[in-house]
């Protein structure tokens, strides 16, 4: 039976925070520049330029913000955190839950919701590269698999799901790849786990990384979250950021070292200078494992990143840093997780 003929659709909550999904430019060719508009669509305006999605699913709209995802940060995602349980709580017929979301700091966004959210139903996150008001926007078919993708019986259990171009991706796994073009999320080193196709929801593969429901971290109450900086490892780099970000109160420091997870020597001798803060070594590429490693090129670390990209390594520091501070606990976050 196609979507449109089922003879309950299912009910699928709608959460805008903002994002060039949402925004409108001075014309139909503004394809770059539209942020100086200052005109984003909240979430009412948005689903109104999509009434295809009326004919996929019961939509509730719930406004969140109408912000770029560059003003997306730590505060805002423990209180879309607390939304997302409340909605579902309030409403037991919802099916699922789409938030759109800028694609800048997209993946971090999804990753956080991935490890804390402790509801059942499919959570998605949709963005766009281009604005909702270009000639050739992705914003619409974007928006409208999205909640066909949330409303998919065959989305439960995935954890946290991101959707673009088509494409089904866990959150884990993705992220941005590409400044301008619409194939730029992927997941570089497992693909994707389906298809958002004009005819059904296709899917492939299942993640096997803890997810949510099933996580340890809990944040609901939460005012605030330990910080974590991420520091790069480059030719020549020294010890000053390292030190600039201790001086600024960080419990913990992801070091995105050079491949497979080295930094300079002068990295590593400022370092040793703070032998209580937690360092996770992650890697700058954006693909591979980082390996354990011996002798004088190694970071004395809290944790291996495995294969998290640095900024998705923060998020799960600064999540395993409200649960403990022991470095063989934090390695076993990065191992589960």
């Amino acid at each position: 039976m196609s979507e449109s003929g089922a003879a309950k659709l299912p009910k699928v909550a709608v959460i805008g925070t903002g994002g060039t999904i949402s925004s409108v430019g001075r014309h139909s060719r503004d394809l770059l520049d539209y942020v100086v508009n200052n005109r984003i669509y909240h979430i009412h305006e948005l689903l109104s330029q999509v009434p295809e999605t009326e004919e996929v699913a019961r939509v509730v709209p719930v406004p969140f913000r109408a912000i770029p995802s560059t003003a997306m940060g730590p505060a805002q995602w423990l209180e879309l955190n607390q939304l997302v349980h409340d909605l579902v709580h309030d409403d037991p017929e919802i099916d699922g839950v789409v938030i759109t979301h800028g694609t800048a700091s997209l993946e971090e966004t999804a990753y956080f919701l991935n490890l804390t959210l402790k509801v059942a139903v499919p959570v998605v996150v949709v963005g766009a590269q281009r604005p909702a008001s270009g000639i050739s926007t992705d914003a619409n078919a974007n928006l409208l698999n999205a909640v066909r993708v949330a409303g998919c019986p065959d989305s439960h259990g995935l954890g946290v799901v991101v959707v673009l171009n088509d494409e089904i991706h866990a959150a884990r796994d993705v992220t941005k790849t590409s400044t301008l073009k619409l194939h730029t999320f992927r997941s570089p080193d497992f693909g994707c786990l389906g298809h958002a196709d004009a005819d059904k929801v296709a899917y492939y593969r299942h993640p096997l990384r803890r997810r949510a429901p099933d996580t340890q971290f809990d944040v609901r109450g939460t005012k605030e979250l330990p910080r974590v900086d991420i520091v790069m490892s480059y030719a020549g780099a020294d010890g000053a950021a390292i030190r600039g970000c201790v001086d600024a109160g960080a419990q913990g420091i992801v070091s995105a070292g050079f491949a497979p997870g080295l930094s300079t020597q002068a990295q590593r001798e400022v370092f040793a200078e703070y032998p209580e803060l937690l360092v996770v070594q992650s890697s700058r590429v954006g693909s591979g494992r980082v390996a354990a490693m011996t002798g004088l090129r190694a970071v004395k670390t809290g944790a291996i990143a495995d294969n998290l990209t640095p900024q998705k390594a923060r998020v799960l520091l600064m999540l395993g840093l409200t649960v403990t501070r022991e470095p063989d606990e934090l390695q076993r976050l990065f191992d589960e997780y």
